[in-house]
């Protein structure tokens, strides 16, 4: 029996999962993607109105996520070698501080060197994040926590988008700028009470690898996943203006809505049923998102492909997120969670790029259904792994994954 579909365990919802720890966690979380996303759909504008040149808006997360990929192997090691509670307090201290410093910035090339130093911060404090909300969380309801800790993300995106450019509509981008940076004071706030796990020193962690290799297969199917969802995220709004749908935008507080619903619903269920069970049909829904944008010629369709691609993005993602600590152990957790989101990071910028070339060449309409090619490839290797990992009747019980 797969590894990957089979994860009961008696008793397993006896064990607490709403502890104080996880509770803060989720809030700090929460209260990072606020001030991640308020900068997000702002800073291309920022931009643009202080270099005057639309042509460079994309350099605001080019450079974020250059340093942010750089820095995460070695957060992840630092974590497992020194603990969780400096590197975690110290990135979000980098991020809300450059937040601040934009306030006062003047000129693209003193912004574009603090958002870079960002970048490391959000390395930092996002691989802090799923660390230690994978030490809050037992393993035995790992998916479902995953699930709720996930929410952090889709919740804020379903809020701060919208909040922030309102801001900058009716006041200031400096307003902007402090609104961030208050939504991460909060976020440190919260996690300074966070109770850490104490991280047994390993004398061969230093000389471990800054990738972890357990994660490496969940985080490759992750990777493919995460180029369709860089599709979705940089240009369905284009798409949706070339196609002439107004309101387009409601595509995305719809699937926010979507996800935040199904997420921990489907994370029980991976935990009772196992992971093959919500991952290979979400996969598939995901695939099926991609036709129904190429087919979409109304506000009504968008909106149906934003509920079917919440709730397989909303499968998929938690569940290879909980896959790549799941068999990990405490002082190698940090290296997982690193990996995977370096690996996501990856995904999200490079798809960015190679998505941007190809619907220059051939249209947006027809570059969401060549979408479906990497959506099948992260079906295939799923379905790869998961024969690959039949060594025993319980994931519990599993060497490897």
């Amino acid at each position: 029996m797969s590894i990957l579909t089979k994860s009961s365990v008696h008793g397993s919802l006896a064990e607490p999962l709403w502890t104080k720890n996880f509770l803060l966690v989720l809030i700090s979380n929460f209260a990072t993607y606020i001030g991640f996303y308020m900068l997000l759909p702002t800073l291309p504008i920022y931009i643009k109105n202080i270099s005057g040149k639309e042509s460079l808006s994309g350099l605001a997360m080019g450079v974020f996520l250059i340093s942010a990929v750089l820095i995460r192997p070695f957060a992840g090691r630092t974590l497992d070698r020194h603990g969780r509670r400096g590197i975690y307090l110290l990135g979000l201290a980098i991020f809300m501080l450059c937040s601040l410093v934009f306030t006062w910035v003047q000129g693209l090339f003193i912004f574009l060197l603090f958002r870079f130093i960002q970048g490391f911060g959000w390395g930092y404090c996002n691989t802090a994040a799923g660390t230690v909300a994978a030490d809050a969380i037992p393993k035995s309801r790992l998916g479902e926590g995953m699930g709720y800790f996930g929410l952090a993300m889709s919740a804020a995106m379903g809020i701060a988008p919208a909040l922030s450019l309102f801001i900058i509509e009716k006041y200031h981008f400096s307003v902007l700028f402090l609104g961030s940076t208050f939504a991460i004071l909060v976020s440190l706030l919260a996690a300074v009470l966070i109770s850490y796990r104490k991280v047994d020193h390993n004398p061969s962690a230093a000389k471990s690898m800054l990738i972890e290799k357990r994660a490496l297969r969940p985080s490759l199917v992750a990777f493919f996943i995460t180029l369709v969802y860089s599709s979705v995220l940089s240009f369905l709004a284009l798409y949706g203006a070339q196609r002439g749908i107004s309101g387009i935008g409601i595509f995305f507080t719809v699937y926010a809505v979507t996800i935040t619903l199904s997420r921990p619903i489907l994370g029980r269920l991976a935990d009772q049923r196992g992971f093959d069970i919500v991952v290979i049909p979400g996969l598939v829904i995901v695939t099926l998102t991609m036709v129904l944008f190429f087919l979409a010629q109304s506000l009504t369709m968008f909106i149906a492909a934003a509920i079917v691609f919440g709730i397989g993005f909303g499968a998929v993602q938690p569940s290879l997120q909980a896959l790549s600590v799941l068999n990990v152990p405490p002082d190698r957790r940090g290296a997982a969670v690193g990996t995977y989101f370096t690996v996501f990071d990856i995904g999200v910028g490079l798809g960015s790029v190679l998505w941007g070339v190809v619907a220059q060449a051939v249209g947006y309409r027809m570059m969401y259904l060549l979408n479906v090619i990497p959506a099948v490839l992260a079906l295939a290797f799923y379905l790869a792994f998961s024969r690959q990992s039949q060594v025993g009747e319980s994931i519990y019980q599993a060497q490897k994954f």
